[in-house]
C-alpha cells in the first residue's frame, strides 16, 4: 500500500492517474499533456505501474496504458478509513436551550 501513497504523491503523476481515467491512452498521447521529456515521463509510468495503479497492453509498437481502478479505489478507501473520512456520524443536533427562567418573573 505504500508504494500507492508514494505514487500519488506526485502532481504529474496523479495528472497521469486523472486523463487515464477519462480514457486509455498510449504513453505518446499522455506525453502531449507535459513538458518534461521522455525519460522522465517514463518513470513516471514505471512508479504508476509498480505500484498497480496503472497497467501497460501492448497494441503493435504502442503500449496502451490503462488505469486499475480497483486498486486506486482500494487504496483511497482504506486512506479514508484511516483518517476516519466519511466514516464518522455527524453529531447529534444540539437542541435549542430554553431560556433561563426566573422565579420572581
Amino acid at each position: 500500500m505504500n508504494r500507492v501513497y508514494e505514487a500519488l504523491a506526485h502532481p504529474t503523476r496523479r495528472r497521469i492517474l486523472a486523463l487515464l481515467r477519462q480514457r486509455d491512452r498510449s504513453a505518446g498521447e499522455i506525453a502531449d499533456h507535459f513538458d518534461i521529456s521522455k525519460p522522465t515521463l517514463s518513470g513516471h509510468l514505471r512508479l504508476l505501474r509498480e505500484a498497480g495503479l496503472v497497467y501497460g497492453e501492448r497494441r503493435g509498437t504502442s503500449i496502451i496504458y490503462h488505469l486499475h481502478v480497483s486498486l486506486l479505489e482500494e487504496s483511497l478507501g482504506a486512506l479514508l478509513d484511516l483518517f476516519k473520512i466519511g466514516d464518522a456520524r455527524p453529531p447529534d443536533p444540539v437542541q435549542p436551550s430554553s431560556p433561563p427562567r426566573h422565579d420572581h418573573e
